[in-house]
C-alpha cells in the first residue's frame, strides 16, 4: 500500500516538535554553563576564528539586531567575546572569541556532544546525520527560494506561476 503524502502541517508539526525537543535537551546542558541557546549559537559561529559581523551573528543566532546587541554586551562583559573594527570595511564591527571564550566554547561543545551521543543521536558525521542535514538544507533552501530538488519540482508542476 502506498503511503499517503504528508500534508504541510504534518511536516511543520514534526519539525517544530523536533526543534523544541532538541533545544530543550541542549538547554538543560547549557544551563550548567550559565549559557543560553542564543549565546551558544553565537559562540558556535565565532569558534571558527574568522571574526563575524553582527548581521551574520544575528542570522546564525536567529535574533533581531537589538537583542543580539544586548547579548554581545553580556558576552563582552564576561570576557568571552571582543569586538573590533573590520580592517576591510571600517564601518563594520567584527566579533571574535577571546581565549576565555574559546575555552568556554570547547567545554560547552564537549558537553553538548556527549549529551547528544547519550540521546542516541551521534554528533559525528555519520551517513544518517549527513542525509538528514542534506534534507533539512534542501527544505530550508526551497522555503528561501533557492534552487534545489523541492523548488525544481514546484517549477515543473507550475506551482506559484499562475497556472
Amino acid at each position: 500500500m502506498a503511503r499517503r503524502p504528508r500534508r504541510p502541517q504534518e511536516l511543520l508539526h514534526l519539525l517544530t516538535r523536533a526543534e523544541r525537543l532538541s533545544v530543550g535537551r541542549i538547554r538543560s546542558v547549557l544551563d550548567a554553563f550559565d549559557c543560553s541557546v542564543e549565546a551558544w549559537r553565537v559562540l558556535d559561529l565565532l569558534s571558527d576564528g574568522e571574526g563575524h559581523s553582527m548581521t551574520a551573528l544575528a542570522d546564525h543566532a536567529f535574533l533581531p539586531a537589538p537583542t543580539l546587541t544586548k547579548l554581545m554586551d553580556q558576552l563582552v562583559d564576561q570576557n568571552l567575546v571582543f569586538r573590533r573594527i573590520d580592517p576591510a570595511d571600517r564601518r563594520r564591527v567584527l566579533a571574535q572569541l577571546t581565549p576565555r571564550g574559546t575555552q568556554r566554547w570547547q567545554q560547552v561543545s564537549r558537553a553538548v556532544r556527549a549529551d547528544w551521543d547519550e540521546a542516541g543521536f551521534p554528533a559525528g558525521e555519520g551517513e544518517e546525520e549527513e542525509e538528514l542535514k542534506a534534507l533539512l538544507d534542501q527544505l530550508a533552501g526551497a522555503l528561501e527560494g533557492r534552487d534545489g530538488p523541492f523548488t525544481t519540482a514546484r517549477a515543473e508542476r507550475g506551482v506559484g506561476r499562475g497556472r
